[in-house]
């Protein structure tokens, strides 16, 4: 009963994409709505595609592993980054009526700086929705008794999302995200009151957390401790910035009042309802204790679905699992857009002329189908690996890579495709040396490779200024001798 319950909400979501795709009738549809998106659409749909499988089964397992500290890259640095986008980026980037964020590297520095950045963007996607695929297969198994493999139902999710973003594109996204949330946020608030009750109390569980010193979010006064902390904060709070999926929630909306406030609240609800599912697993450690602590040793992200199929009637368990196929749904579609779309318009368009708009809608949906299967297989060979780290190390590419430039191309006048380019290898080359030798034991490589954009920026950018000037200098003092 419960599975033929969970096909059917799947069944209405699909329906519900499909619907909404009679809107698409060219690529502007396709790929950012028309820009006729409301804010509150704007918001359902940013808080939807952060709201996946990293926020109910990773955050928590590593939430009662290592406690705040431990999730400081998601929630907090993930809805910090559509913070900061709402803030600094979405009014500036809104007013350039690009189709993708690798436009706006085209437009401010030239062809080699877009497709360089478009590959950073493209291979970023692969974690993030890997991480969907994941989860949505362990769902499928859990629901089946078994019955239906890990990598089976992997291959079902992806076929399911594929279906109606190929055909829908970013109007059947908002429009599932907006039914998505709401079943979505109904759904956990519901199970999260249950489980508080069969727990005794939410003080009980917040008590519970305050003996496992999990509220602890500052590291510990250590030069070194502060180091990693600061580089597992930055990693989604920036690195998240230059992407896809974020620039078309700004683009889509219909105004830039609604583009720059989207984000801001979408970002502040995705931080304070992460909180449900953290809650939910330190009410399990109440409610069934041995279990909960061999489940968090063997392996934390079915900690909460065996807490609801175990311990809970059968309306909390159609409840919970419309609210988690909602969030991976959601944010699987949303990341399978954004990476199929940078591939046509700024990868396909640097080798093949452009068409007729009809053409390049057909070719955005060959690439989502492509991207689809790619995705599927990355995720099976990839099947074991946390779900929590499959997100967190797809944003260090686009953070070392592609964030130094679009921050001083908007902000820092004097910034060359020069400068860009020396960025990005001096951020990619030093980030690849911490990740692989020892030395990244010692600093972590995201902030190495940050820091390393950054100066390969202003010398770039100043250098061949600097010489011409010191060339000038040298020239006068000739004529005057």
């Amino acid at each position: 009963m419960l599975l033929t319950l969970v096909f059917m909400y799947l069944a209405v979501t699909v329906s519900i994409g499909l619907w909404a795709s009679r809107r698409v009738k060219g690529t502007a549809d396709f790929v950012v709505a028309g820009r006729h998106l409301p804010l509150i659409m704007v918001v359902t749909t940013t808080f939807a595609t952060w709201f996946g499988a990293e926020t109910i089964m990773g955050i928590p397992a590593r939430f009662v592993e290592s406690g705040l500290n431990g999730v400081v890259e998601d929630p907090f640095g993930a809805g910090m980054c559509l913070i900061l986008v709402g803030l600094f980026f979405a009014a500036k980037l809104y007013k350039m009526m690009l189709l993708t964020i690798s436009d706006y590297y085209r437009e401010r520095y030239g062809r080699k700086v877009e497709l360089l950045c478009s590959l950073m963007i493209i291979l970023s996607y692969l974690g993030w929705v890997a991480a969907q695929v994941t989860a949505l297969g362990l769902v499928f198994n859990l629901l089946t008794g078994g019955a239906l493999d890990v990598t089976t139902g992997m291959m079902l999710g992806t076929l399911i999302i594929t279906t109606y973003t190929l055909l829908g594109g970013m109007w059947s996204i908002a429009v599932t995200d907006l039914v998505q949330i709401i079943v979505l946020v109904l759904g956990l608030s519901v199970i999260a009151m249950y489980a508080a009750d069969l727990a005794g109390g939410a003080d009980k569980v917040i008590s519970l957390a305050s003996e496992k010193d999990l509220f602890n979010f500052l590291p510990p006064p250590d030069f070194h401790e502060i180091l990693f902390f600061i580089g597992a904060a930055i990693t989604l709070m920036f690195g998240s910035i230059p992407q896809q999926d974020v620039f078309q929630r700004v683009m889509s909306a219909k105004n830039e009042k609604a583009a720059v406030r989207g984000p801001i609240i979408g970002g502040t609800c995705y931080i304070i309802f992460a909180f449900v599912p953290m809650f939910l697993v330190l009410s399990a450690l109440i409610i069934m204790p041995e279990q909960a602590q061999q489940l968090i040793a063997d392996d934390p992200q079915k900690v909460l679905p065996t807490l609801v199929m175990e311990h809970m009637p059968f309306v909390m368990q159609v409840l919970f699992f419309g609210a988690l196929l909602s969030a991976l749904m959601s944010t699987a579609s949303a990341t399978l857009l954004a990476p199929s779309v940078t591939f046509i318009e700024n990868i396909w368009h640097q080798f093949v002329p452009r068409a007729d708009d009809k053409t390049e809608l057909r070719n955005m949906r060959i690439s989502v189908l492509i991207f689809g299967i790619c995705v599927c297989t990355y995720s099976v060979a990839l099947e074991g690996t946390s779900i929590y780290d499959l997100v967190s190390g797809a944003y260090q590419v686009p953070l070392v890579g592609a964030f130094v430039p679009l921050v001083s191309g908007l902000y820092w006048k004097r910034a060359t495709t020069q400068g860009a380019l020396f960025s990005i290898g001096a951020g990619l080359s030093v980030w690849l040396f911490f990740t692989f030798t020892p030395a990244g034991e010692i600093f972590p490589a995201q902030l190495a490779g940050l820091l390393a954009a950054a100066t390969g920026m202003i010398v770039g950018s100043l250098g061949k200024q600097m010489i011409s000037n010191v060339g000038g200098e040298h020239y006068k003092l000739n004529i005057s001798n």
